[in-house]
């Protein structure tokens, strides 16, 4: 009866590996679960994304035909773009002088530079438009 002892251990150690191992078959089968079913969602998304991508290129392609057929801007966009170009080459010594090192930078002088004279070689500003009347 002595060697019955030492094989009723042995029986509870093989049927404890046994249970831990089918828990662990158990878990493994459901990450697999789970994973597949990440991957289902990712690749619905992936599909998403590159079908929002090609209608974002799509529609910007016809914004560039449309863009490419039109005429000149309206001239007071024209004016205001002149206007902006001329500033910049106004302000570009002083931002040339601080890039290279120098000079401060430019907005910490408080002193404005002379600035040239408005509308020099400039269309002539636009009244504002009339405020439209209320529908009766």
């Amino acid at each position: 009866m002595a060697a019955a002892a030492p094989q009723h251990d042995f029986i509870d150690k093989h049927e404890e590996i046994l249970g831990r191992r089918a828990t662990l078959l158990e878990q493994m089968e459901s990450h697999r679960d789970q994973l597949q079913v990440q991957r289902k969602q990712q690749l619905k998304e992936v599909e998403a994304a590159h079908h929002r991508n090609h209608t974002l290129l799509q529609d910007l392609h016809k914004i560039e035909e449309r863009l490419r057929g039109k005429h000149l801007p309206h001239p007071n966009v024209l004016a205001l773009e002149t206007r902006y170009w001329a500033s910049v080459e106004e302000s570009v010594p002083a931002w040339e002088h601080f890039l290279l090192g120098k000079g401060p930078h430019p907005t910490d002088n408080p002193v404005q530079p002379p600035r040239r004279a408005k509308n020099q070689g400039l269309p002539p500003r636009m009244p504002p438009r009339p405020k439209p009347s209320p529908a009766r």
